[in-house]
């Protein structure tokens, strides 16, 4: 099942959200690459098995296997910094954020793709689990390299529309 298939199996009261996953899909400024890695890693984010399979089936054929891999290494990687990283950002002891996280992530460092697209999809990840200090991080990342405030914005709605796709399919169906 396509994701677009998937969001019009959400009921009547959530029709905003179909129509912005209609949306996302149909957008072009992205380019397939960013649009279809950020349908996947947001998907895997939301660790709602329908729409991971949803994402999946989507990008098939769209996405090269290194750049699908990356999408979905975003969604774990950021599952485990977005906890720690918002741990030492909102604990009062502040002695955590000069301690050493001692958690493996070398595909940050070697994602696979172009380093940009892989900070996008990490930053609507972040965005997707409120973690405020990676946000700030990626963001500083992507505008270094040139990625524009549109094509960070489009990255987190996708994460918002996302994660409100689940939500609304798990507690529906």
């Amino acid at each position: 099942m396509s994701l677009k298939d998937f969001a019009q199996s959400l009921p009547d009261f959530a029709k905003d959200i179909r129509l912005n996953v209609s949306s996302l899909l149909n957008e072009t400024s992205l380019g397939d690459l960013r649009k279809y890695g950020l349908a996947l890693c947001c998907a895997h984010a939301s660790g709602y098995k329908p729409l991971v399979d949803a994402a999946e089936a989507e990008v098939q054929g769209k996405l090269s296997p290194e750049a699908a891999n990356a999408a979905r290494g975003a969604a774990a990687v950021m599952a485990m910094n977005n906890v720690y990283y918002r741990f030492t950002h909102l604990a009062g002891n502040k002695e955590y954020r000069n301690m050493p996280a001692k958690l493996r992530m070398n595909l940050i460092g070697q994602p696979g793709i172009d380093h940009a697209d892989f900070e996008l999809f990490s930053l609507a990840v972040s965005a997707m689990n409120g973690c405020g200090m990676c946000i700030d991080s990626h963001e500083q990342v992507l505008k270094k390299a040139g990625v524009t405030a549109q094509a960070i914005q489009d990255a987190v709605r996708w994460g918002a529309v996302m994660t409100a796709v689940a939500t609304v399919h798990a507690a529906t169906a």
